[in-house]
């Protein structure tokens, strides 16, 4: 039989698969390729296949534990997880864990909605919309600027504010006059190739290019921060209840698109020169990762968005209609 991975499972559609599962006092885990439960019985351990292609759910109740491995298999499957207490209630985490990386997120039907209000009163608007992009470009620069002018150790591995003003002030400028995302995006990569550029000559990594899948230190240590910052963005909306969908700049289209926006105001100016100081001087993964997290914690990187979201949501912003008439 050929090989073949799990996510070659999604073959079969969810609304056609037949298995919904609720387990208790029993250890979920991967082995030989196949998601299994375990439990104990006299004295012995047995173990039973879930047949993950037809399955929808699978719900965790007491004594219950599942290994990465077995996640990231159901993951790939597109079965929906969730825990809760004996019998299947309360539920107390769910998420639908179609991607590499998801939030778990505890529920309750008593949080406040009024940043969700606030977002959404604006977000039908396409000129509302790109004001509130804008926000967040606008956000990000004043954020770089104010870390890399104060921060001694970036300084001292060369990250200095003066290399790039010229770069910054164009972003600005540019930002400023875009009348649409796709005008912005196209701002943002120019911003973004300058910045590798910039980080690059600062730390003398020669030849260096901007690969997703890429095996080098460099690389690899962007894609680890970024997911780190990505974190942080998801913790913000969740907290704040508004929907990953309702991006602003990434696509309307993209589940998770908000995340990639809200993350873009800290990702440059943390992630992106830690990630070449920690490649030259050749980390580990590890001090990489302690790296990032303490200058989130130096720089109060959660307490700036969450400010800045909340501050977009809330926004009174201004009718661009100057002709219209005016309750005053």
């Amino acid at each position: 039989m050929d090989d073949f991975s799990p996510s070659d499972l999604k073959s079969i559609l969810h609304s056609k698969r037949a298995n919904i599962y609720y387990l208790e006092y029993c250890r979920v885990m991967q082995k030989d390729g196949r998601v299994l439960y375990l439990t104990e019985a006299n004295k012995e351990n047995q173990y039973f296949n879930i047949p993950i292609a037809n399955t929808t759910v699978l719900l965790l109740g007491n004594g219950t534990s599942i290994t990465q491995a077995a996640m990231r298999m159901l993951s790939q499957a597109g079965v929906l997880v969730g825990f809760s207490g004996g019998g299947g209630t309360p539920l107390y985490m769910a998420n639908n864990v179609e991607h590499a990386i998801e939030w778990m997120t505890p529920q309750s039907e008593y949080r406040p909605t009024e940043y969700l209000q606030g977002w959404v009163s604006f977000w039908f608007d396409d000129k509302k919309r790109l004001a509130a992009a804008k926000m967040i470009q606008a956000a990000r620069i004043e954020y770089l600027m104010r870390i890399w002018q104060r921060d001694k150790d970036l300084k001292q591995n060369g990250f200095n504010i003066s290399g790039i003003e010229s770069a910054l002030k164009t972003f600005e400028q540019r930002t400023e006059k875009a009348t649409k995302q796709s005008e912005l995006l196209l701002t943002e990569a120019q911003l973004t190739k300058t910045l590798y550029k910039f980080a690059a000559n600062a730390t003398k990594t020669a030849n260096f290019t901007r690969q997703h899948q890429s095996t080098d230190l460099a690389n690899d240590f962007l894609n680890h921060g970024n997911y780190l910052a990505y974190g942080l963005a998801a913790c913000t909306l969740w907290v704040l209840g508004i929907p990953h969908g309702f991006a602003v700049m990434h696509g309307k289209t993209r589940r998770g698109a908000l995340v990639f926006d809200v993350a873009d105001l800290i990702k440059d100016t943390l992630v992106l020169p830690w990630a070449f100081i920690c490649a030259k001087e050749n980390a580990t993964e590890q001090e990489f990762r302690q790296q990032i997290l303490q200058a989130f914690t130096d720089h109060k990187s959660l307490d700036f968005i969450f400010n800045k979201v909340k501050e977009i949501a809330l926004a009174e912003f201004i009718n661009e209609d100057e002709n219209a008439p005016r309750d005053d």
